[in-house]
């Protein structure tokens, strides 16, 4: 089984702006972006259809980050820990 680090909040991400290199927020996991009820369904069920490739096989977390200044958003690969 792997967890997310953020997703647990055992770590936090620094990441910056590639537009403005301010400090970007944090919005959680991509999945919970697709629709209401994205975020109660399985996790790896979802990375099987989230338009990334081997993020199951990896196990990645892609997670969307947003900037507060100038409004810009990225997706970011967060590294999950295998227990």
């Amino acid at each position: 089984m792997a967890i997310c680090p953020l997703c647990n909040q055992l770590e936090s991400a620094n990441y910056s702006c590639k537009k403005c290199s301010s400090f970007l927020i944090d919005g959680g996991r991509l999945m919970d972006y697709f629709d209401d009820y994205s975020a109660y369904l399985d996790i790896d069920g979802m990375k099987q259809f989230d338009g990334i490739q081997s993020d199951g096989q990896k196990n990645l977390c892609p997670h969307m980050f947003y900037c507060s200044l100038c409004g810009s958003s990225e997706v970011k690969l967060i590294s999950e820990a295998v227990r």
